[in-house]
């Protein structure tokens, strides 16, 4: 796993214009980006699926392993990689935090969210600031 530089993870979590495009089946083309919200915890960039573990993009993230992300100026190759367990307590608070106030915070801190729970990481190499 590689990590995010400090100005990366500074640009990802000032901004809620977080894009996602999983890999198509073949493995290196990107797919139609999708808007989603992300939070940092921990230095870790994290993302939920509003519709659950259902929603397309989550299910060709899990499936490629890889793709392609843009958010507040970065644009980067990622590997996403499926988290589970007690990081989800402070991935919750910090959605609530982030998003405070919004109609759709409830789904994204909902059990339906949060097995489908995201860690996105840069793959070596592949980012631009």
């Amino acid at each position: 796993m590689n990590a995010w530089t400090s100005a990366q993870i500074d640009a990802i979590s000032s901004t809620d214009d977080f894009h996602v495009s999983p890999y198509r089946d073949d493995g290196t083309t990107p797919g139609t980006p999708t808007w989603i919200w992300s939070v940092v915890v921990d230095g870790g960039v994290y993302v939920r699926a509003y519709n659950g573990t259902a929603s397309r993009w989550h299910r060709s993230a899990l499936q490629q392993g890889a793709g392609r992300i843009s958010a507040g100026g970065v644009d980067a190759e990622v590997t996403f990689t499926p988290v589970d367990g007690e990081i989800n307590d402070r991935i919750d608070a910090a959605y609530s935090e982030k998003y405070a106030g919004s109609t759709y915070l409830p789904p994204m801190v909902s059990g339906r969210a949060r097995v489908a729970t995201v860690r996105v990481d840069p793959r070596k190499g592949a980012t631009r600031p």
